[in-house]
C-alpha cells in the first residue's frame, strides 16, 4: 500500500464523514459547516492531484462565497429559531476527530508536496495543463452558455428566497414550503 493510497483513503474518510454529518445534522448552520469541511476535503483532492489553482478556487468560491450565501439564506429564513435541543453525544467527538484528521492530512500534503509519492512511470503532462489561462479559455469559450445559465439560476434562486421570506414576514400566507428541523 503506497503513501498516496493511504492519503487518499484518509481524505476519503473525512470527506464521507463530513457528508454524513451534513446529512444527519439537525441544525441548518451545522449542516452548512459540515458542507464547508466537505468542500475543503475536495480541495485537498485537488492538491493531491497537483491542481493548486483548482484547490484555491474550490476553497475561495465554494467554501467562501457560496457558503456565505447559504449561511445568509439560513439566517434570513430564521430556520434556527426553532426550540433548542441538546446535541447528540456523537456529534462533538466526530467533529473533533474529523477536524484533527483534516489538519493532519493538510499538513502531510503541504510537507510532502514537493516529493513524488507515486512509484512507477508517469505520463508527461504539458506545462500549460491546468493553468488559469487554459482553464479560463475552456470555461469561457467552450462552456460560456452553461456558466451564464448557472449564474442566472443562482440569481433567480436568491431572489425567490428573498420574496418568500418577505411574504412570510409580512403575515401573508405561507407559500407551502415546509422546512425540516
Amino acid at each position: 500500500m503506497t503513501v498516496e493510497l493511504i492519503l487518499f483513503f484518509a481524505v476519503a474518510l473525512v470527506s464521507v464523514g463530513s457528508a454524513l454529518g451534513m446529512l444527519f445534522s439537525r441544525r441548518a448552520v451545522y449542516s452548512a459547516l459540515y458542507l464547508v469541511l466537505n468542500f475543503v476535503t475536495i480541495a485537498l483532492y485537488y492538491l493531491i492531484l497537483n491542481g493548486p489553482f483548482l484547490a484555491l478556487a474550490q476553497v475561495s468560491v465554494y467554501a467562501g462565497a457560496i457558503m456565505v450565501l447559504f449561511l445568509f439564506v439560513i439566517m434570513l429564513l430564521g430556520v434556527e429559531q426553532l426550540p433548542e435541543e441538546e446535541p447528540t453525544r456523537w456529534q462533538r467527538p466526530l467533529a473533533i476527530i474529523l477536524g484533527v484528521a483534516l489538519l493532519a492530512e493538510a499538513a502531510f500534503i503541504l510537507i510532502f508536496r514537493g516529493t513524488p509519492v507515486m512509484s512507477g512511470t508517469v505520463t508527461e503532462i504539458s506545462p500549460e495543463f491546468g493553468t488559469p489561462w487554459t482553464l479560463a479559455d475552456v470555461l469561457f469559450n467552450q462552456y460560456a452558455l452553461p456558466v451564464e445559465l448557472v449564474g442566472v439560476l443562482l440569481l433567480v434562486a436568491m431572489v425567490g428566497v428573498i420574496v418568500m421570506v418577505k411574504n412570510v414576514k409580512k403575515g401573508r400566507p405561507d407559500p407551502g414550503i415546509k422546512f425540516r428541523s
